[in-house]
């Protein structure tokens, strides 16, 4: 099918989570090549500096991806600013630590009310609009859409959650001949403000497993999906060994995570009783890059060579081998 997506310096693209972290990074990485941006997200002060900083070319819309008429208000924003929009990416999403039978159900059903139905109704709301016209309708899911991890439970159920809607959606509109190109984007652990912003039940301050990556390569990854019909791509080669290895050795990718994730997501700080978070309130924290004291990845060569069909195939052929590798190794052990 063909798309007709546009280069990026012709699009108006809505990025929905735009106050911080990859959905900042993604805004201002599309500003500066020339697209025109649309920022969502609920605080509105933040927004507000961030569509300054960048200039005319931005405009922001103070909404909560939970509540659907917030969600249209969105689109007809975008629509009443600058005519049209190309792209949609629905980015906005939150977390919480903790064990799940200690989180409080209620804080299960809110992170849904995000995390899933703000996809849910910014895909059908874009849809609405794309199937006139086409563009790219991309949804931000995660390694664990493929392979859930512990401490984060929750979390990782809205993730799979994501996924399923997202691949399903994307059947039915090829099905129907809808000029929109459905992409998902599965980062791993990304060095974002997401840590400090995440509901927490444990003793100690929440941690990012690593190895751990920038958040630009998820906004290069966005913003490739916005002009190439491309159907999931994962940011980070560890996101993807993990997927794979639970895959391929389920039994031996539990063991790992019972021995190392639950100490690898804790930091040796003392959590303090009533930090805030951003579950239910907007956190007004216009940063990119957030506080995890490991090293950094500033590049994925993985989702680099993702990004150039000529390499695919050959590093797909790697990890298969390593993926079976580890499989071979795990039998004989």
């Amino acid at each position: 099918m063909k798309y007709n997506l546009k280069p990026l310096n012709q699009q108006v693209i809505v990025v929905t989570g735009a106050s911080s972290g990859i959905g900042l990074t993604t805004a201002r990485m599309a500003a500066r090549r020339g697209a025109r941006v649309v920022l969502a997200a609920r605080s509105g002060e933040a927004l507000d500096q961030i569509a300054s900083e960048i200039g005319p070319n931005a405009t922001y819309v103070t909404a909560d991806v939970g509540n659907e008429e917030d969600m249209r208000r969105i689109a007809e924003y975008a629509r009443k600013s600058f005519g049209h929009f190309d792209t949609w990416v629905n980015n906005a999403g939150v977390s919480i630590y903790g064990r799940l039978l200690e989180v409080p159900i209620e804080e299960q059903r809110k992170l849904f009310e995000t995390n899933f139905w703000g996809v849910v109704y910014g895909s059908r709301i874009a849809a609405e609009y794309l199937r006139q016209r086409g563009g790219a309708l991309i949804n931000i899911g995660s390694t664990v859409s493929e392979r859930a991890i512990p401490l984060q439970g929750i979390y990782s159920a809205s993730k799979h959650a994501v996924k399923g809607f997202t691949d399903a959606l994307r059947m039915e509109l090829e099905e129907e001949g809808a000029p929109i190109s459905v992409t998902l984007i599965k980062p791993g652990s990304i060095a974002t403000p997401y840590i400090d912003h995440a509901k927490n039940y444990m003793d100690r301050k929440p941690n990012l497993p690593p190895p751990v990556y920038a958040p630009e390569n998820v906004a290069e990854a966005i913003l490739y999906a916005a002009e190439n019909a491309t159907r999931d791509m994962f940011v980070g080669m560890g996101g993807k060994g993990v997927a794979s290895l639970g895959q391929y050795a389920p039994r031996l990718t539990d063991k790992y995570m019972e021995h190392s994730l639950f100490e690898q997501q804790k930091r040796d700080e003392p959590e303090y009783p009533g930090r805030p978070d951003g579950l239910y309130n907007a956190t007004n924290d216009p940063r990119e890059r957030g506080p995890y004291p490991g090293m950094v990845r500033e590049t994925s060569y993985y989702t680099k060579a993702a990004m150039n069909p000529m390499m695919t195939g050959a590093l797909m052929l790697a990890v298969g081998l390593a993926a079976s590798t580890l499989v071979t190794r795990s039998r004989r052990d």
